[in-house]
């Protein structure tokens, strides 16, 4: 018998640990770009976008005396991103810094040569002074998409606008947006954008094959019921809304009565109420539509609490509403949650080894989490800290280290889990519900398939929430994907002075 081995060659280069990081060409003409100028590197999740940041920053580590600032935007990506280069690299002095850690403790422990932070805390003491853009010489955005709006990374960025410091972002996807795509060009002063997708030929021979499976479940009668009562007190809303003169179109779209808030503040008051009323009963039927019973009722209860305008009329006198909570509450006291939970278990069953299910509430992931108990799965729970509720950082490490060492079979995750997870022996991840988003929907599915065949699941409820997010997703990954050239054709024009536009006038 004649055995066949792949001679694995490795990386050779100073601060980097002999025999610890395959070499790859992609990952060494990506950095090679990203050294040379401000860029971007788009890689498919599991090919080492993390790889990539070590290259450069070993150059750095050669070139420079000053610092090497690598940013990541939950604290268990920080903290994984901060075991990776502890790791991989000959120095030591590598630290990481949250916002858990006192301001005492972070002002010393900002001398490093070599910080992992959170962008929060980041910001923060660069805005409080506590240091300052000339300290370092390299800084990396993972996750940059997150790099519009008020996020974090927006504000780091205006920091760093008259620096010659190096800026690298990293992502799986770029927006499907141009204006959001164009804001992050112009923030971080991109030049270049570094990209492989699933076919470019050097990646190919790295790529694990992940099979979709789109699964149409049917809601239970009494959630039927429930939705029924739902949409007809919707209607109620949006029936004011228009004998009030505001011009709305039939399709009953939560975007589109959110977009009015500032207008019916400012000049129509008297749609205040059916306004409001309105947006609650939109977020409790995709509640109801897509998680089920009880995050239907855990959210009108905080509804409710909250008070504010219209919360009587429709938690107390609306017909509609209240015979909703009524049947919502009978349908729980007989155990009735969502179709999704039997199949569910039937999934789970079907494919041995470890499962990622991914849902967009935390009280989605209780009821996922209890439910399986009750059916014997053994599950673990990841949720992001907001405030005193949720995982402190250090709970979340230590759910995925015993996710990675098979004390449960199951994770149970929102956002926190969706971006650069690194558990190689997941064998399939399922969304619990569908994510109108690109990023989010290849984030997620990007946690399967990292070492071996995955395999992802979408479940659907017919006739729901569910499936206009799935038409909306599919339009904005398609989007998405040809985002990348189009960046790098406005980046060349402006580079060589055939377009003196900027921004998103270069797009247009």
């Amino acid at each position: 018998m004649i055995f066949l081995y792949t001679l694995i060659e490795y990386i050779e280069k100073k601060y980097i640990q002999k025999n610890s990081v395959e070499k790859r060409d992609y990952q060494i003409n990506l950095a090679n770009q990203a050294m040379n100028e401000n860029c971007v590197v788009v890689l498919p999740t599991g090919l080492g976008k993390t790889t990539i940041a070590l290259h450069v920053i070993a150059e750095y580590l050669s070139q420079e005396s000053v610092g090497i600032l690598f940013l990541a935007p939950t604290r268990v990506l920080v903290n994984q991103h901060f075991e990776f280069l502890k790791q991989n690299l000959t120095i030591d002095d590598i630290t990481l810094i949250t916002g858990e850690d006192s301001v005492k403790k972070r002002t010393e422990l900002w001398n490093s040569r070599i910080i992992c932070a959170t962008p929060e805390v980041a910001r923060n003491d660069l805005n409080n002074k506590i240091i300052t853009s000339q300290q370092f010489s390299l800084v990396i955005f993972d996750e940059v998409h997150r790099t519009t709006g008020d996020y974090a990374y927006s504000s780091i960025a205006e920091h760093f606008e008259n620096s010659n410091t190096r800026l690298l972002g990293m992502t799986a996807t770029l927006p499907s947006e141009q204006a959001k795509a164009t804001e992050i060009l112009t923030r971080l002063r991109i030049s270049s954008v570094a990209e492989r997708t699933e076919i470019s030929p050097d990646v190919k021979p790295y790529i694990q094959e992940t099979k979709t499976e789109w699964i149409n479940v049917e809601l239970p009668p009494e959630l039927k019921s429930i939705q029924k009562l739902l949409k007809l007190a919707l209607d109620e809303r949006y029936d004011a809304l228009r004998k009030n003169g505001l011009n709305l179109n039939d399709q009953q779209s939560l975007s589109a009565l959110l977009r009015l808030r500032p207008f019916v503040l400012a000049k129509s008051r008297k749609s205040a109420k059916p306004l409001f009323s309105g947006i609650r009963i939109h977020y409790a039927l995709n509640m109801l539509e897509a998680h089920g019973i009880t995050p239907f009722l855990q959210f009108c209860k905080r509804a409710q609490a909250k008070k504010g305008v219209g919360v009587k009329d429709l938690f107390e006198l609306d017909p509609n509403f209240t015979k909703a909570l009524t049947l919502a509450k009978e349908a729980q006291s007989h155990g009735i949650e969502h179709s999704k939970i039997p199949k569910l278990k039937e999934i789970l069953d079907s494919v041995p080894g470890k499962a990622l299910i991914f849902t967009s509430y935390r009280d989605s992931v209780d009821m996922i989490f209890n439910k399986l108990t009750e059916l014997g799965i053994p599950a673990g729970i990841l949720i992001g800290k907001a405030g005193d509720a949720g995982l402190k950082q250090k709970k979340q490490i230590e759910v995925v280290q015993k996710f990675r060492d098979g004390e449960f079979k199951v994770l149970v995750a929102t956002r926190v889990g969706e971006e650069g997870l690194d558990i190689a022996e997941v064998n399939q991840v399922i969304f619990y519900d569908n994510v109108p988003s690109s990023i989010r929907f290849i984030q997620r599915r990007g946690r399967t398939g990292r070492k071996d065949t995955g395999k992802l699941v979408v479940l659907i409820a017919k006739n729901t929430i569910d499936e206009t997010y799935y038409w909306i997703g599919k339009r904005k990954i398609t989007a998405a994907k040809s985002m990348g050239s189009k960046m790098t054709k406005v980046l060349e024009k402006n580079r060589t002075g055939e377009s003196q536009k900027s921004g998103l006038d270069a797009f247009i």
